[in-house]
């Protein structure tokens, strides 16, 4: 009994032994079952499941008296013919039947009679392939006797080729390192067993030289015991050992494969055993033997993947490294620069003292003022020359003391009463010809009515003073605010200037036993961070504050300058303090290098951060200065950095 059967179903006997007689010729691996009647076909299918023998191919003749069509229909309905072939033999006239069988029973053949010769013949051989192309694999070249031949051999290739494939990538999955190496090992002391003439399997004692980094690799290096290390040269040509291989690892791997120069340079850290393959005995071992090829090419590919993986992890942790680096460095800035707050929120509570002392004793004035204006007001002795007196005391500014007692003698000696020519004078009424002529007639009314002026005048001179202590404090705090915002602002175009002077305005504690010389050029606005910029400047005039002597100069001078045919601005901040030894200069931007006398607060990286902040202008920062005498520091900043762009 065959593993397939065939069956066909027809109620005239004559065409059933014709088919039978024709279909002869595939019996050798398919047993032929007729049946002339639907119950007889049943009966056979049951026989069948029962051997369990699985039918491949049904012919069923289909006319007005025999539905052949119905029964192949039912046929999918079965697990047991399911996968068989159909083939429905139709007179031709039941249409509606013949649609049914392919719509719901997927008939996979349907011939018309009168049948031409060998018709049937040809189309079950097509489907008894295709049958066992699908259902039998494995013994394909079996039936290639009484099938096509040439689509069972195709089809036979395919599928070794589709298992060799699958081979490479699944069959070595559940096999760790150890186990796949091992099993590579042992096929490889198998082949070389019988035959090595190149004296593949050799023994290196240590410091051994397998790769040597840049240069050409023709050999590929399987580790079967022993150590083997793996070094790199750094930016300086220093050797550093990147990684370390044992058993079952694969050197020159890469170079080998691809042709390369040698990524880096091998060598033996004891005495190590190991197979080495040029190119022809690489290709001539795998040849030998078909399970070898995806066993080395799975263990190449993990080989190559263990690489990437120690890649990216490396890189990963560099990664991690630098952002705790620039973290750590982020916060060094955030405490010099907070320290450096710290220093000038001390000078600038000083410097408010004054202002807040001023507005408080200007309010006290001014409430009293106030009621006397009321009063005045309120009899109705105002002639409207109070008014003006106010608002001209508003906006101007105080006279010297000398040119007032100068205008107070002329007009003393036209009124012959100095109280009120000294009034007059202050209150800018020596011009007031008709007030003359009442101070010559009635001393004591005209004092009355200054007195009465007196009072408008301190209101209006105690409301400037009030305004000019508020805006005092107001661009105090405007410096402080600009100092501490944070950094994380855009290139604009800015006026350098506004920094500078607010700079100085934060100073002005520290500098007010110093003198400051500023010689400004005419600048255009420049595209920089302004506020990053202010720190440069801070750190800078901090510095040259804390190295001038008593009674100091701090000079600040700017040019514009020509550089490759490109506008630059010069910024030279110069002091006549203690200076910097030449041998010291190259390091003041060194990263906690500090110069500053014990007592003077340093972190030491102040100049390192300057450094920076002009380096992502493009610019650069340079230092001039002679030990006793002098130092300058010199900021050469491009008037539109080229790095600008990208940054914006």
């Amino acid at each position: 009994m065959n593993s397939f059967a065939l069956l066909y179903l027809d109620n005239n006997p004559i065409s059933v032994e014709q088919l039978r007689t024709e279909l002869s010729h595939f019996s050798t691996r398919f047993d032929i079952h007729t049946a002339e009647s639907i119950e007889d076909a049943h009966s056979t299918l049951a026989f069948c499941k029962q051997q369990g023998q699985t039918v491949a191919l049904v012919i069923a003749s289909h006319h007005s008296h025999f539905n052949g069509a119905e029964f192949l229909i039912q046929l999918d309905k079965s697990s047991h013919t399911k996968s068989a072939r159909k083939i429905l033999v139709s007179c031709g006239q039941d249409i509606q039947a013949i649609l049914s069988a392919v719509n719901e029973g997927r008939l996979d053949h349907c011939l018309t009679k009168p049948l031409q010769d060998n018709l049937v013949y040809k189309t079950v051989k097509k489907e008894l392939t295709t049958f066992v192309v699908e259902q039998d694999q494995d013994n394909l070249l079996s039936y290639s006797l009484i099938l096509d031949q040439q689509h069972l051999l195709r089809a036979h290739i395919d599928a070794k080729m589709k298992r060799y494939q699958e081979g490479f990538i699944s069959e070595h999955h559940s096999l760790s390192d150890a186990d796949l190496a091992e099993q590579v090992i042992s096929a490889l002391a198998l082949f070389f067993s019988k035959e090595d003439e190149n004296l593949a399997c050799r023994t290196y004692s240590a410091d051994h030289l397998l790769t040597k980094e840049g240069e050409e690799n023709k050999f590929l290096w399987f580790i079967t015991e022993g150590k083997v290390a793996l070094y790199k040269k750094d930016d300086l040509g220093r050797q550093r050992e990147v990684v370390r291989y044992e058993k079952g690892n694969i050197v020159g791997g890469m170079s080998f494969v691809t042709g390369e120069s040698s990524f880096s340079t091998a060598l033996t850290l004891s005495t190590t055993k190991v197979i080495k393959l040029d190119r022809d005995v690489f290709t001539k071992v795998m040849h030998s033997d078909t399970q070898l090829l995806p066993l080395f090419t799975n263990l190449l590919l993990r080989h190559f993947n263990r690489r990437l993986q120690r890649s990216i992890n490396n890189k990963l942790k560099l990664q991690e490294t630098l952002e705790s680096l620039e973290s750590a460095h982020q916060q060094l800035i955030e405490r010099e620069k907070m320290a450096m707050l710290g220093q000038l929120v001390a000078g600038v509570a000083h410097e408010l003292n004054n202002p807040v002392a001023a507005i408080l004793r200007g309010t006290d004035t001014l409430t009293e003022k106030l009621k006397q204006l009321i009063e005045i007001e309120a009899t109705g002795a105002n002639d409207g020359k109070g008014k003006a007196i106010l608002e001209h005391a508003l906006i101007s500014t105080p006279s010297s003391t000398s040119e007032e007692r100068a205008k107070s003698k002329i007009v003393e000696a036209e009124v012959k009463h100095r109280l009120l020519a000294k009034k007059m004078v202050k209150l800018h009424l020596d011009s007031d010809a008709p007030l003359k002529r009442l101070a010559k007639q009635d001393p004591d009314r005209a004092l009355e009515l200054v007195n009465k002026y007196e009072v408008y005048h301190a209101t209006g001179s105690t409301l400037r003073s009030i305004n000019v202590c508020a805006q005092r404090i107001a661009d105090m705090v405007k410096s402080l605010k600009g100092y501490a915002r944070p950094d994380d602002e855009v290139f604009r175009f800015s006026n350098i200037y506004e920094g500078i002077e607010d700079t100085l305005v934060i100073f002005e504690n520290r500098l007010k036993h110093h003198t400051v010389v500023k010689e400004y050029c005419e600048l255009p606005n420049i595209q920089c961070q302004p506020i990053a910029l202010q720190q440069v400047w801070t750190n800078l005039i901090s510095n040259a504050i804390d190295a001038l002597p008593l009674h100091g100069q701090l000079r600040i001078q700017t040019t514009l300058e020509t550089i490759e045919e490109q506008p630059w601005v010069r910024l030279c901040f110069e002091d006549n303090g203690s200076g910097i030894a030449t041998d010291l200069q190259e390091q003041i931007f060194t990263l906690n290098f500090t110069t500053k006398r014990e007592g003077h607060f340093g972190l030491g990286i102040g100049l390192s951060v300057c450094q920076q902040i002009i380096n992502q202008h493009d610019g650069r920062i340079e230092v001039d200065s002679t030990l006793g005498e002098f130092t300058k520091m010199i900021v050469w900043l491009p008037i539109q950095s080229p790095q600008s762009n990208s940054k914006e």
